[in-house]
């Protein structure tokens, strides 16, 4: 009996990319047919464009075309989220739907997964991206790495492939503010690397812009490391230290030197706005996190579908 490949494929208002994207894996997983059975999990996540309607008649021509219809846009990482609860796959495999992944490198991670890896993530050796995008992806993962108790891959994305028995552990992690690369790098089991030139985007204009950028980061943060609310602490005591000694150097002023006159109207007015400023820092940092306890206590669904197109039943594992 053939093994069954899930692809998982997010889509966010890309009718540009969604014929082309097709076509060109669906040409690649030609090449291993015969030894593969495919499922095309697209997930339509809210995009106001064709690309349902696209979607829908790629199903109605492929019965391996399954499409997940979101009621709303919830956003990527939960749009992969879904297509894991979603899918049937031994191995199940995530990517993008602009062509910056290529499809081609999805036979060289199914390659991996045959050698016995449970979890095989594609590892960007270059990126067509800006400088501030690359600069900012490159230091994000090394100071996370600082934090956290485990590690996430460098310069990876959530373009991996990952055994049955993960996306079943997977399965169990059901918090609100996801970061999908970090559970799979939380979960262990055997997990290897293949490189790969990342593409261009064939066209359209990035899901991702500065501010989804910011909290997909606190998000990273956030999720696996209480740092910031360490630091909040030891900046507490450097603070009180400082001060303390100031204390004392005002006390021996007083006392032994009472004809110096200790003038500092500026500096204290500095000193008061800069703690005050930290202070409402701190505050955002708590609330951060605050906030995220309060999402997850409303226990709310992490998505809604509004309808399915598939021709498979479901099938439990």
């Amino acid at each position: 009996m053939k093994k069954l490949i899930s692809y998982i494929l997010p889509v966010y208002n890309e009718d540009e990319n969604i014929e082309i994207f097709y076509k060109v894996l669906t040409k690649t997983i030609e090449r291993i047919e015969k030894i593969y059975e495919f499922e095309l999990v697209f997930i339509n996540d809210g995009s106001k464009d064709n690309s349902l309607k696209m979607l829908t008649q790629m199903h109605e021509k492929d019965d391996r075309v399954k499409v997940i219809n979101f009621s709303r846009n919830f956003g990527h990482q939960i749009a992969i989220t879904a297509g894991l609860d979603n899918c049937e796959g031994d191995a199940v495999i995530i990517m993008d739907t602009d062509l910056q992944d290529p499809p081609r490198v999805s036979l060289e991670l199914i390659e991996k997964w045959e050698k016995g890896f449970d979890v095989v993530f594609a590892k960007r050796r270059n990126r067509k991206d800006g400088i501030f995008k690359k600069i900012t992806a490159y230091l994000f993962y090394r100071i996370l790495n600082k934090f956290i108790e485990f590690q996430i891959p460098l310069d990876t994305g959530d373009f991996r492939l990952v055994d049955k028995k993960v996306v079943k552990e997977f399965r169990k992690f059901r918090e609100r503010n996801r970061f999908v690369r970090g559970l799979f790098s939380y979960l262990g089991f055997a997990q290897t690397a293949v490189l790969f030139d990342r593409d261009e985007r064939h066209a359209g204009h990035t899901k991702y812009p500065f501010k989804k950028m910011l909290k997909f980061a606190l998000d990273g943060i956030t999720s696996f490391s209480v740092f910031p609310l360490k630091l909040i602490t030891q900046f507490g005591f450097v603070v009180s230290m400082i001060s303390f000694i100031g204390i004392v150097y005002a006390l021996v002023l007083r006392i032994f030197f009472p004809e110096i006159t200790v003038s500092g109207w500026t500096f204290l007015v500095i000193a008061i706005l800069f703690l005050g400023g930290v202070q409402m820092i701190m505050l955002g940092i708590i609330g951060e996190y605050i906030g995220r306890i309060y999402s997850e206590v409303q226990g709310r669904p992490l998505y809604i579908i509004e309808s399915i197109y598939s021709n498979k039943p479901k099938v439990k594992s």
